[in-house]
């Protein structure tokens, strides 16, 4: 429990880190790059996947390069208290509905359940009034979480497949900062940073993977239903940090839109 909650905060910190910096999509790729540079130091010293693994990695990564330029485009329009609870809390929906429709896999009642409770949350969320820019960044969130379901159906069968989940996941941090950087260098934002900015993309990184072995780490110990149920406390944290460190409001209504987006998610990790 300590794990995966620590991996929660992790998960929170790094997104919040990207909002906090003056531009996000530079954010983005300084985290993305980083994060390639730590996979490339650890990869050599870990048993690799295997070859029938590699099809599903090749996908992942262009699906988690789509995930963090819609990461930079989110956050640049809009707050986390607004978009992190939809991109967390739809992604376990989307993926739910598609093992139900597409893999014949029985729906419970407690998956019904937090279908009703994420519908109702990202349904409070998205009807609250804002900015055009904010419009933009619901869009974009909701987007996102297309891909988040994506990767993460894509990554359960290929960690299984490569034999060496932790190496399948580091290549994939590896391997994404490439559509990353085709994305971003549009934008004119890849150029070399400061130390104070190769600080940050550096300490985001390190969140980024810290978060998801944690997580791999504890399902070696405890059940996955659980773990996943308990990792998706990152959405209440998220709003936390972005209320204390970015000073940003999410009322009454968005509090009460993630607690029901976290629960619903947690019901369906559990059903």
């Amino acid at each position: 429990m300590a794990a995966v909650l620590a991996g929660a905060v992790l998960h929170a910190a790094w997104n919040v880190a990207i909002r906090a910096g003056g531009d996000r999509r530079r954010e983005t790729a300084l985290l993305a790059a980083a994060a390639a540079v730590l996979a490339a130091v650890m990869l050599p010293f870990l048993r690799q996947p295997l070859a029938a693994a590699w099809p599903n990695l090749a996908l992942s990564a262009a699906l988690h390069g789509v995930y963090f330029a819609l990461i930079a485009e989110t956050y640049a329009r809009g707050g986390v208290a607004l978009t992190y609870p939809l991109m967390r809390g739809s992604a376990p929906l989307l993926t739910t509905l598609a093992a139900w429709l597409w893999l014949g896999e029985r729906m419970r009642p407690a998956g019904w359940g937090g279908i009703a409770a994420i519908s109702g949350g990202v349904a409070l969320l998205a009807r609250r009034r804002g900015a055009p820019g904010e419009r933009q960044a619901v869009a974009f969130a909701l987007g996102n979480a297309v891909v988040i379901a994506g990767y993460t159906m894509t990554d359960a069968l290929g960690a299984r497949a490569s034999g060496a989940p932790y190496a399948y996941t580091l290549w994939v941090f590896l391997l994404s900062a490439l559509p990353s950087a085709a994305w971003l260098h549009r934008f004119r934002v890849l150029h070399r940073p400061s130390p104070g900015e190769a600080l940050r993309g550096a300490g985001g990184a390190a969140c980024s993977i810290g978060a998801y072995a944690l997580t791999l780490w504890a399902m070696t110990r405890a059940e996955v239903a659980p773990v996943s149920a308990l990792r998706e406390t990152a959405m209440l944290f998220g709003l936390l940090f972005a209320r204390l460190v970015l000073g940003e409001r999410p009322g009454g209504r968005g509090w009460a839109a993630a607690a029901a987006i976290a629960l619903g998610a947690a019901a369906l990790r559990l059903a």
